[in-house]
């Protein structure tokens, strides 16, 4: 097997939108390593059987226009993609598109997960395109806010299209191959709206945790976290996030009282939380650990819900008998940075937007500042804690997250809104009128607030699975042996719903 197959950059499975503070982000690349490792176990454990799927599997790079409304306009940027052609029963069977979101794919996108699955079991062609702007599907000066206009959901869209001519032309495709794409997260969303625009070239969908609803304001994540906390099937429980409250009241109060350099000392801060801004990123990192974990939860984060509420319940090894919920929240904090191998906790704001503004291509890493700028204009997706359900404290404000909209990237403020009108006007929001679109989502990802979980009617039910106890785009990875029956049950529904489509489209084309 290839050492590139080793080396491969990130599989981009369980990618989390909207943005984050910077422990949400260490926590998703936590989350992405642990998934790498599991997927090149499995291919490694496969090739030793015989099987070497690498080999087929094809890398290559296409241009596409810059502005793809624009027919005048000679500029171009390039897209990485990847063939794998081992299942693909010639010449009639059908194509599985994977579609890449806010961050870089690789060969594993066509290698391994449930989608691989499922075309082995169909003959499907498997490709998978990387998203305009992340990945190496930039430009050398992509990042300048001049070039990032062109970075959007539309264009991406269009992208795809014209990578489904793209394919058809150098396979020699017909209308006899049936085209399912398949996304998780922001990329789920795509997978919808690009059936619901395209429905001549996609003839049927999956969306996992797709945020089709643009938000700005999205205190609801918080709700979720607050709810997913007290859930005693995934290990919550009602202590646990009263122990949260009380916890965050107590650190709030010791930052109004001045108390920054003990506090700061508390939580091995790398520098005093002496300015309010930095007294804000302290909140939300020590907030991003429960967010992160409730998001991720079992799907290769540091922590899980049932350790983090051990150690706030006094159940954990770590927690002395008698220590209060602040000592607790202490506790968990030193936890979490031993998890990560992480000396001290980062809470400057300034370091935090100077990475906002970085546009080094080489430190672009998953894509933060790309997917800041379509925060910005299309989505929103701003994770506040002003709303009475939000456990933390109340230091984690709309206007904190909107201010860096004009700072980094010149996006006035009082446009936001207008834009995010937009994007759910032109897509249709939690109310998309599209058919053979499957929406997939955890009951604990907070992100199924934003994506279509209506299961009243039997339409609905045809086109939303919500799955018991889940965390975010679980279903999208290979069946495992610590999966619950819940989403066993999803994954026999998802190929369902697609051994459905790919009957119905042989049936139309005789």
């Amino acid at each position: 097997m290839r050492s590139t197959l080793l080396w491969c950059a990130c599989l981009v499975l369980l990618f989390g939108c909207a943005y984050s503070g910077q422990v949400l982000r260490k926590i998703k690349e936590n989350v992405f390593r642990a998934q790498n490792q599991k997927a090149k176990q499995h291919l490694l454990q496969h090739s030793a059987t015989g099987h070497q799927p690498t080999y087929r599997v094809k890398e290559g790079l296409i241009r596409q226009p810059l502005d793809q409304f624009d027919s005048q306009s000679t500029q171009t940027i390039p897209q990485r993609f990847f063939v794998n052609e081992e299942y693909w029963d010639r010449p009639d069977g059908p194509v599985f598109l994977y579609i890449g979101g806010e961050g870089a794919i690789s060969e594993l996108s066509v290698l391994y997960g449930h989608h691989v699955q499922m075309a082995e079991e169909n003959g499907a062609l498997l490709v998978a395109l990387e998203h305009r702007f992340y990945g190496r599907s930039i430009n050398p000066d992509g990042l300048d806010v001049v070039n990032l206009r062109h970075l959007s959901s539309r264009q991406a869209l269009v992208d795809l299209a014209a990578f489904h001519r793209y394919i058809s032309e150098r396979y020699d495709l017909s209308s006899q191959n049936t085209w399912i794409s398949f996304g998780g997260s922001y990329a789920g969303a795509l997978s919808a709206w690009l059936r619901g625009k395209f429905p001549h070239l996609i003839y049927g969908a999956v969306a996992s945790s797709a945020p089709v609803k643009a938000m700005l304001d999205f205190s609801t994540y918080n709700q979720v976290v607050g709810e997913s906390l007290t859930n005693e099937a995934v290990g919550g429980s009602d202590k646990c996030l009263g122990t949260v409250w009380e916890a965050f009241a107590a650190l709030e109060t010791a930052l109004l009282e001045g108390n920054v350099t003990k506090v700061g000392k508390d939580f091995s801060c790398c520098e005093p939380p002496v300015e309010p801004e930095d007294q804000a990123e302290l909140v939300q990192s020590l907030a991003d650990i429960f967010m992160g974990t409730v998001q991720y939860n079992k799907e290769g984060g540091p922590l899980t819900i049932g350790q983090i509420c051990d150690v706030l319940t006094n159940k954990s090894e770590e927690t002395q008998q008698g220590e209060g919920p602040y000592s607790r929240l202490v506790n968990l904090a030193m936890i979490y940075r031993a998890a990560v191998e992480e000396p001290c906790l980062i809470i400057s704001h300034k370091q935090a937007v100077l990475e906002l503004q970085n546009t080094d291509l080489k430190s672009s890493g998953f894509g933060y500042r790309q997917w800041y700028y379509q925060s910005c204009t299309e989505f929103g997706f701003f994770e506040t804690c002003e709303d009475a359900s939000c456990p933390f404290a109340r230091m984690v404000t709309l206007q904190s997250q909107m201010e860096l909209c004009p700072l980094v990237f010149g996006i006035a403020q009082g446009s936001l809104q207008s834009r995010i009108a937009f994007t759910n006007q032109f897509y249709g929001g939690d109310h998309p009128q599209t058919q053979r679109v499957l929406y997939v989502n955890g009951d604990i990802d907070p992100w199924h607030k934003l994506s279509v979980v209506r299961n009243g009617t039997k339409e609905d039910k045809d086109r939303a699975i919500l799955i018991e106890g889940t965390a975010h785009c679980a279903d999208m990875n290979r069946a495992g042996s610590q999966d619950s029956p819940a989403l066993r049950k999803a994954r026999q529904e998802i190929k369902r719903h697609v051994t459905q489509w790919l009957k119905s489209a042989a049936a139309q084309s005789v």
